[in-house]
C-alpha cells in the first residue's frame, strides 16, 4: 500500500505527522535538513550544547515542543532526514539521499516546503561576505558563528529585525539596520497588527532593544551598492537626507520571504496571482486541499503566514487527508483551525502594510547589476530582451538564460519579474510565472540509482 508522504519537517510538516500518527497512520516524512525543525526552529548539530533560550529567544518553548514531538514520534513514522526531493510527478517523488537517487510512490502527499528570502539585487551583492537574511540566521543558529566582524542588515520585513537582534544578542557587532520601509507605514499598519498582540509586542521589543543598545536603525533607507575587491569593505545607502557610507565586512539583506512552490508546480497544482504575497501561489481551499486530488498544501510554501500559522495549516491539511481517506474526524477541530488561520491572515495583511514592497527597485536598478548570478545575466540583458518584444517571463528566460542556472530561478525569479514588468510597463502579475523545472535544486554527477 502506498504511504502518505509529507515533504518538509518544519512546523507544518511536524504537526501534520503528529496528526496522522494520532489516527494510526504511519507516514513518510522527507526533509532536506539533518534534523527537523525547519528554518525558524533549526536545530543545532547533535554535539552542540547551546541552550534553547540562546538559540530561539522568545520562541524557545515552541521550538523545544516541536522538536520533542518529532523525537517522540520517530518510531511511529518513516523519517528520512538529509533527503532532497528534487522532482515530483503524478503519484511519485524523486529523492536524493547520501548520493543515491530513489523514487517514492505515494497515495497522498502534503507539501510543506517552506520559504526562502526574496532577493532584490544591488551592485556588489555577489561579493564574498554578502548573505541573505536567512543564510545569516542559519550560520548563527546552526554553527554558532557570525558572517562577519562588522555586519549590516538591510531590506525589509520582520526577519530583518529578528536576525539583527539575534546577532547583537549573541555578541556580534551590528553596524546598522537599514529598513527600506518608512516609519510612517508601520504606524499606519498598527490597526491591522493588533489582532496578534503577542507577536506585535515581540516585534516592537526587537526594534526597541536594538535602539537601546546603540545600534542605529534607519528607516526609509535604500541600499545602493556594496563595495569591495575580494570581499565586502563598505556599502552606500540613501534616504531623504542623501547618500551615506558605512564601513563593514559583511551584509545580510532580503525583502521579505517568497514561497517555495516548485514541487507544487511539478505536481500539477493550479496557480493564481496573490497580491498580498506579490507572487503566484498554488491554489488551496481552507483545509489545504490543492487542485490535484491527492496533493495537499501547508505552511509558508503555499503563502507566507509564519510559524504559528504553519503548525495550524499542517494539522488542518493532515485532517483533510484523513477525511478524504475515510477516517471519522471531529469537524469542530477543523473549524477552529480555519478560524485561527483567518485571524492570522488579517495580521499578515498588516505586516505587508508595515513592510511595504519597494516598488521603485526595478526602475532604480542599473543595467550593470547582476540579477542571475548562475548564468551571469544582468538587468540590462533582461531589458534588452524586453525591448526586442518579449515580455512573458518564460520567453525572456529562453532568450537570455535568466533563471536557467543552478537555482532554477529560486533566487533571481522574483527580481527578474520586477525588471520585466518595469521595462514593459506592465503589472508584475501580467508577465506570467516561471515554470518549475526538475531538478528543483542542483544534483551531483554520478548519481547511484536505487532499484
Amino acid at each position: 500500500m502506498k504511504p502518505v508522504v509529507i515533504i518538509g519537517a518544519g512546523p507544518a510538516g511536524i504537526r501534520a505527522v503528529q496528526t496522522l500518527v494520532a489516527h494510526g497512520v504511519r507516514p513518510v516524512l522527507l526533509d532536506e535538513a539533518a534534523r527537523g525543525g525547519g528554518q525558524i526552529y533549526r536545530r543545532q548539530p547533535a554535539n552542540f550544547k547551546r541552550s534553547a533560550v540562546k538559540l530561539y529567544g522568545f520562541e524557545a518553548r515552541k521550538a523545544k515542543a516541536l522538536h520533542q514531538t518529532l523525537d517522540t514520534l520517530r518510531e511511529q513514522l518513516d523519517y528520512r532526514p538529509d533527503t532532497l526531493v528534487w522532482n515530483a510527478e503524478a503519484d511519485a517523488l524523486d529523492t536524493l539521499h547520501e548520493g543515491r537517487a530513489a523514487r517514492i510512490e505515494f497515495s497522498r502527499v502534503i507539501v510543506a516546503t517552506g520559504a526562502t528570502d526574496r532577493i532584490l539585487p544591488v551592485q556588489g551583492w555577489t561579493l564574498p561576505g554578502v548573505y541573505s537574511l536567512g543564510a545569516a540566521q542559519i550560520a548563527l543558529k546552526f554553527q554558532g558563528c557570525a558572517i562577519g566582524e562588522r555586519v549590516v542588515f538591510a531590506g525589509s520585513g520582520p526577519l530583518l529585525y529578528l536576525v539583527a537582534y539575534q546577532y547583537a544578542k549573541a555578541g556580534a557587532k551590528v553596524v546598522a539596520v537599514l529598513d527600506s520601509s518608512p516609519f510612517s507605514a508601520q504606524v499606519r499598519a498598527l490597526p491591522g497588527l493588533l489582532p496578534q498582540p503577542a507577536t506585535l509586542a515581540k516585534g516592537i521589543y526587537y526594534r526597541s532593544w536594538l535602539t537601546a543598545h546603540g545600534i542605529p536603525v534607519h528607516q526609509g533607507a535604500t541600499l545602493q551598492r556594496i563595495d569591495g575587491e575580494h570581499r565586502v569593505r563598505s556599502l552606500n545607502w540613501s534616504d531623504a537626507k542623501g547618500e551615506h557610507q558605512l564601513m563593514c565586512d559583511a551584509v545580510a539583506f532580503a525583502h521579505g520571504l517568497r514561497s517555495e512552490t516548485q514541487l507544487a508546480d511539478l505536481l500539477g497544482c493550479e496557480f493564481a496571482w496573490n497580491p498580498l504575497n506579490r507572487a503566484w501561489l498554488p491554489q488551496r481551499d481552507s483545509a489545504g486541499r490543492s487542485s490535484v486530488a491527492e496533493v495537499y498544501l501547508a505552511g509558508d510554501g503555499a503563502g507566507i503566514m509564519g510559524a504559528d500559522a504553519a503548525e495550524m495549516a499542517g494539522e488542518r491539511a493532515a485532517l483533510a487527508v484523513l477525511e478524504d481517506s475515510g477516517y471519522l474526524i471531529a469537524p469542530q477541530r477543523g473549524v477552529q483551525l480555519e478560524q485561527s488561520l483567518t485571524r492570522i491572515n488579517t495580521f499578515r495583511k498588516g505586516l505587508e502594510q508595515a513592510f511595504i514592497f519597494p516598488e521603485h527597485w526595478a526602475a532604480n536598478t542599473a543595467d550593470e547589476v547582476m540579477i542571475c548570478r548562475c548564468e551571469e545575466v544582468r538587468a540590462g540583458d533582461i531589458r534588452q530582451v524586453v525591448r526586442e518584444g518579449h515580455w512573458e517571463i518564460n520567453r525572456v528566460k529562453a532568450h537570455c538564460r535568466v533563471g536557467m542556472g543552478r537555482c532554477q530561478g529560486r533566487m533571481c525569479g522574483a527580481a527578474t519579474a520586477e525588471i520585466i514588468a518595469g521595462e514593459s510597463q506592465r503589472g508584475v502579475s501580467q508577465i506570467g510565472r516561471l515554470r518549475a523545472q526538475a531538478p528543483v535544486k542542483p544534483l551531483p554527477f554520478g548519481l547511484e540509482i536505487e532499484s
